[in-house]
């Protein structure tokens, strides 16, 4: 298997995986930089349950099918508008996860409350439930994310980013998993909201590409061989 071959595969394993977690549903998607202006994503009408490396596809910023056996998710812009946008990103995820879309739902603000969940905090907001599937969309995207690694779109979903597919599938799972720790909390009272000292310490210990490996790890064994 060459290089490509591997790396659609993990990004299949990724989605498999996200799936399994329920982070990504029937109509998630995650991708990967290719040469140029092109990118690797599955495709569209997949199983995300089942997915394989043939079921990446390979287009074009403007989402010109160039390789593959399907056309791509309808928001491909999100992907080609980030890539646009962020030249140090090399994979995206957006998901649409359960914990972390009820906050956007009620108005209430994500505070970390968990350590690997301050990674990305602070995590903005897009004011609109709209799909990112054309340019304008992609653009008011864009503007709300900045420089983050994380952003939530209200009462639609999530997107993480990172240098790698291992990064933005780890980033997306602290998300979630900081939403949901976050939302059990206030059943009870006030959840406690780390200090700026507090998460500094965090990232300084979790951001790290080992620790990241052994959460995808620990995500990849589970799958079904």
């Amino acid at each position: 298997m060459d290089d490509l071959e591997q790396k659609k595969q993990q990004l299949a394993d990724c989605i498999r995986m996200l799936e399994s977690s329920d982070i990504i549903d029937y109509n998630g998607h995650a991708s990967f930089r290719g040469d140029g202006e092109t990118l690797h994503i599955n495709i569209g009408s997949c199983q995300r349950s089942q997915l394989r490396a043939k079921d990446i596809c390979q287009i074009d910023f403007a989402g010109n099918l160039l390789a593959g056996d399907g056309n791509p998710p309808l928001e491909f812009h999100l992907h080609a508008g980030i890539y646009r946008a962020r030249p140090e990103v090399n994979a995206i995820v957006h998901a649409h996860p359960k914990w972390s879309t009820f906050l956007t739902m009620v108005g209430v603000d994500y505070l970390p409350v968990f350590a690997q969940g301050s990674l990305v905090y602070p995590v903005p907001v897009l004011d609109t439930p709209d799909s990112i599937n054309n340019p304008k969309m992609s653009d008011r995207l864009n503007q709300i994310l900045g420089d983050r690694p994380a952003a939530l779109m209200k009462s639609h979903g999530a997107v993480t980013v990172g240098a790698s597919i291992t990064e933005a599938f780890v980033l997306i799972n602290y998300l979630e998993e900081n939403a949901h720790r976050q939302h059990m909390a206030m059943q009870i009272g006030k959840p406690y909201c780390f200090s700026d000292d507090e998460m500094a310490l965090c990232r300084g210990k979790l951001w790290n590409a080992k620790l990241f490996q052994r959460t995808w790890d620990h995500f990849y064994a589970k799958l079904p061989s």
